[in-house]
């Protein structure tokens, strides 16, 4: 029975320890934006500095 006893303290101590990090989360902004990040992925980046995007490499045989 002391094993059960230990096991139920255990796992309060575990609930209260990821309740007190989502409650954490929460006053810190962390759940304030949640479409742009997924809309991110589908946005196209520039292009880097300095290369031309239609341009081929020199070495680039055409079919």
């Amino acid at each position: 029975m002391s094993v059960l006893l230990i096991l139920i303290l255990a796992s309060l101590g575990v609930a209260l320890l990821f309740l007190a990090g989502f409650i954490w989360a929460v006053r810190s902004g962390q759940f304030e934006d949640t479409s742009t990040p997924s809309l991110r992925v589908l946005a196209d980046d520039p292009p880097p500095a300095g290369v031309a995007s239609n341009t081929r490499p020199p070495n680039a045989k055409s079919s």
